[in-house]
């Protein structure tokens, strides 16, 4: 198990996490700090997780 997974983490869906990602960009107004930005990377990770976009590959 890496150190980031947490066996009790809650997996939640692309749509709360897509809405945590604008309410970051919104509250930033557009200029995200070094730690929005830290924030945002793990969101997107977070929202591809649950999308499935990490698992695709290139045809």
């Amino acid at each position: 198990m890496s150190p980031m997974s947490s066996p009790s983490a809650s997996v939640r869906s692309a749509t709360e996490v897509n809405a945590e990602i604008r309410d970051l960009w919104q509250r930033s107004g557009g200029c995200l700090s070094p730690q929005d930005e830290a924030d945002y990377q793990r969101l997107l990770v977070e929202w591809a997780a649950a999308t499935g976009a990490g698992a695709r590959t290139a045809a």
